[in-house]
C-alpha cells in the first residue's frame, strides 16, 4: 500500500521552526517536502525536545456515513500521533474524501487523508516511520515477511521508508501486509460500524479494478477534531 507523491497542491507548509534545510529541529525531524508541496496549506508540526510518548488521545471523524471514533496510541508512535493531531487541530481533514476502498482477500482498507481526494496530495512534509514490531506472522507466507494487520487497525500509508504525511488507512478486516506501515492506534467498535456499512457498498465502478478504487459509498470527512 503506497501514496502517490506529486499533487494538485497550493502552498509548502510554513518552516519557522525548522532549520534551514526546512527540517524541525526535534527528535521527530518534520522535513518539508518542496517537490511535493501540500495539498491544503498547513504548517510544520511542533516537535519539541521530548516527543509525549504516554496516553491515548481520541478523535473522532465525523463522516457522512456516520462516527469514526479512533483511540490514538503515543507509546507505539509518537511523532505520528503529534503530527496527525495537528492535522486535526489545523482542520487538515476537514471536508475532504476517503479515496481508495480495497477488497482483495488479503487487504481489506478504507484510506484517508488527501484533501485532493487523489491519492496523490499530502501535508508538504514528511517524517520517519515507527514501525510495528508485534504484528503476528502471516500465515502460510513462504517469504515469512508479511504479518498481520488486525481489524480495527489504524495505520500510516506512504510511498516508501521514511515518506509518511497524512494519508492513513482504516483496516475492516484482518489484512496481510509486510510491516512498513507505522500502526498508531486503532478503531472503535462504533467506527468499525460504519467502515463495515462503507465496505458493504463496494468499490465503484472503474476501469482499472473491481477490487480496489474509491468507495461506491462515496465517504466523506465532514470533521475531524480530537475528543479526549
Amino acid at each position: 500500500m503506497t501514496v502517490l507523491g506529486g499533487g494538485v497542491a497550493q502552498a509548502s507548509p510554513a518552516a519557522d521552526a525548522a532549520d534551514p534545510t526546512g527540517t524541525t529541529r526535534g527528535p521527530c525531524a518534520y522535513a518539508v517536502t518542496p517537490d511535493e508541496p501540500a495539498a491544503r496549506p498547513v504548517t510544520l508540526p511542533p516537535d519539541p525536545r521530548h516527543t509525549p510518548d504516554h496516553g491515548h488521545p481520541e478523535v473522532l471523524l465525523k463522516t457522512n456515513r456516520g462516527p469514526i471514533p479512533l483511540v490514538l496510541d503515543r507509546a507505539q508512535a509518537p511523532c505520528t500521533v503529534q503530527s496527525f493531531l495537528h492535522l486535526v487541530r489545523k482542520k487538515f481533514y476537514d471536508d475532504t474524501t476517503c479515496h481508495r476502498l480495497t477488497a482483495y482477500p488479503t487487504l481489506k482498507v478504507l484510506q484517508c487523508g488527501d484533501p485532493s481526494g487523489t491519492g496523490e496530495g499530502g501535508p508538504g512534509y514528511k517524517y520517519k516511520d515507527e514501525l510495528p514490531t508485534d504484528l503476528a506472522p502471516a500465515p502460510n507466507d513462504p517469504t515469512g515477511l508479511r504479518r498481520i494487520y488486525p481489524r480495527g487497525t489504524l495505520a500510516m500509508a506512504n510511498a516508501g521508508p521514511d515518506t509518511n504525511g497524512s494519508q492513513f488507512f482504516l483496516v475492516t478486516s484482518d489484512s496481510v501486509l509486510r510491516p512498513n506501515y507505522t500502526v498508531f492506534g486503532r478503531i472503535t467498535p462504533a467506527g468499525l460500524a460504519t467502515l463495515d456499512a462503507v465496505a458493504a457498498g463496494g468499490i465503484a465502478p472503474n476501469p482499472d479494478s473491481e477490487v480496489d478504487g474509491p468507495p461506491a459509498l462515496t465517504t466523506d470527512i465532514e470533521r475531524a477534531k480530537r475528543t479526549c
